[in-house]
């Protein structure tokens, strides 16, 4: 963050510095819910036309993760 902040003191324009605010916004999200950034995005940008409106809670990078983050394969059984 530190080395970005003289970056981000010439977003361009307002709009632009809210946008990228937002998007930061979001992989922080994604960060402190154990979500990795870009398979989260990926995943609901395509997913987000055909998901029902009364279910876009469900696209919350935390709750993502649980309904449809890639599921931990079984743990391998040890051999002796």
């Amino acid at each position: 963050m530190v080395i970005g902040r003289k970056n981000w003191m010439f977003a361009g324009s307002q709009n632009g510095a809210r946008d990228a605010a937002t998007l930061f916004s979001l992989v922080a999200s994604c960060k402190l819910g154990g979500v990795d950034p870009f398979a989260w995005f990926r995943d609901v940008l395509a997913r987000i036309p055909t998901h029902p409106a009364d279910h876009m809670h469900e696209l919350i990078p935390r709750q993502w993760k649980t309904r449809f983050g890639p599921q931990p394969s079984p743990a391998t059984p040890a051999v002796a």
